[in-house]
């Protein structure tokens, strides 16, 4: 009990004189825990006595940044990856895995792998690129500045300023920028309802130089403002009921699209049922159990039109049982899934830089929106891989000739 209140009155002192630890954390005396610097890594951890560290190993180990944790193995650079710089006791090993691509490793792991660099979302702007040194870094805009894109290069904008002639409609948000308006034009009145100076001297004078009969009726300040009023309304009017056009286009036309896209998947599953039937004509037949398994008449329909749960959410095993499927067939099969999904051949040859390109092309096309089982069932239809999308949709493989 005396050595914990010795602590809290530590602590105290401490809050009160207003020394900050950066570590946040402090031996059983109060003393604050001290942070290893960068190229050195703690080999005894803060607890009855302060934090020892010691040198990293240069070539074997380093330690980029100050903290209370121990040196990193360095990484070594996939095959056929060439190296842009050998790790030191302060920087991890520099591989060139390519525009669009960083060196990703497991962990604490020596063996690494080019990876996709992420991209920061709406609302963030990049901190550091992706590249040699690592992974894109991303962090949230912060007041007074905002970014409308999803990129890897782009930083936060600074807001910007509506002038002395526009009105503030929106304020500046960390995913869109200020909205401004031009001010209205300038209505011909008076504060208080008072006519300017000279006005019905002018009236007087253009009544007494026309006759009575032909006198014309002259528009006041407040009709031209009454004018002027209208005119904007009518404006604003034909821009909503254009944009309410717009919108009803473009609904129809992914309506269209969708049920054109539905119709060619119906045509596909067609074809499957049918090379299936001419199979089993051939001397292949699938016994009772099996094709409850691997033949679910309408399973096959479900899974290439309404199966729409995500292949990143797939277990890492069925993930990796798909990749060997299309290693072991031909050796563009790869390369022709990815045409199918959409992939220009120049990215595709990026892609076959690295070690695993299945492996990475998976990776790439999971992380975009809508990359569904559905969706790869119909692409590796397309391409003659019907054996990996029946391992796709059935748990087990079913055929056994007879």
């Amino acid at each position: 009990m005396e050595v914990l209140r010795f602590c809290l009155y530590c602590l105290v002192i401490k809050v009160v004189v207003g020394d900050e630890c950066v570590s946040m954390r402090f031996t059983r005396r109060g003393e604050c825990c001290s942070l290893c610097p960068a190229g050195t890594g703690v080999i005894s951890e803060c607890g009855p006595q302060n934090t020892k560290c010691q040198s990293c190993q240069d070539g074997v180990t380093f330690s980029d940044s100050e903290g209370l944790s121990a040196c990193r193995a360095c990484a070594r650079c996939p095959p056929g990856i060439p190296q842009l710089a050998r790790c030191t006791l302060t920087q991890d090993t520099h591989c060139d895995c390519g525009e669009g691509f960083f060196l990703w490793r497991d962990g604490n792991s020596t063996e690494g792998r080019c990876a996709p660099c992420s991209v920061c979302e709406r609302g963030e702007g990049v901190t550091r690129l992706c590249g040699a040194a690592g992974n894109t870094e991303c962090q949230p805009c912060p007041p007074g500045t905002y970014s409308e894109v999803r990129s890897t290069t782009q930083t936060c904008t600074p807001c910007s300023r509506c002038g002395d002639d526009e009105v503030n409609i929106r304020p500046c948000q960390p995913n869109s920028d200020t909205l401004c308006m031009l001010r209205d034009l300038q209505i011909l009145s008076q504060p208080g309802g008072s006519p300017r100076p000279g006005l019905v001297e002018d009236e007087t004078v253009k009544r007494t130089e026309t006759s009575p009969g032909s006198e014309a009726p002259e528009l006041t300040p407040q009709d031209q403002g009454g004018n002027n009023i209208l005119l904007y309304v009518s404006v604003l009017a034909a821009v909503v009921l254009g944009l309410l056009v717009y919108v009803a286009y473009k609904c129809w036309k992914s309506f269209q699209q969708k049920k054109a896209l539905g119709k060619a998947r119906a045509g596909e599953l067609n074809n499957m049922a049918e090379g299936e039937k001419l199979h089993s004509d051939s001397g292949v037949f699938l016994d009772s159990h099996s094709l409850q398994d691997s033949q679910p008449s309408k399973g096959s329909k479900r899974d290439s039109k309404q199966d729409t749960r995500l292949y990143i959410n797939l277990p890492p095993h069925r993930q990796e049982e798909l990749e060997k499927l299309l290693e072991e067939g031909s050796g563009r099969s790869w390369r022709q899934l990815g045409g199918a999904l959409g992939y220009e051949p120049e990215r595709l040859d990026v892609f076959g830089r690295g070690l695993d390109p299945v492996h990475t092309l998976l990776t790439d096309w999971s992380q975009q929106d809508g990359s569904t089982l559905g969706l790869l069932c119909s692409a590796l239809a397309r391409i003659e891989r019907h054996d990996v999308a029946r391992a796709l949709t059935a748990p087990t493989q079913g055929l056994s000739v007879v």
